[in-house]
């Protein structure tokens, strides 16, 4: 979750996210408002999930 998409990418691929500096290079390839913090929290656990990754495949691969 961020309010700065650009620099958010930015950190990743710079290596200065420590949890995702192995997998680097990243490439953006869905994006998702919400209108509060909780609700895109929760968003982002379900992108997380098993059934929400496999749906992020699925849109990698189109």
């Amino acid at each position: 979750m961020t309010t700065d998409l650009e620099a958010r990418i930015a950190r990743h691929n710079s290596g200065r996210e420590k949890t995702t500096k192995p997998y680097r290079p990243f490439e953006l390839i869905f994006t998702e408002r919400c209108e509060n913090w909780a609700k895109g929290r929760k968003r982002e656990k379900y992108w997380k999930s098993g059934v929400g990754k496999e749906q992020l495949r699925k849109l990698k691969n189109n």
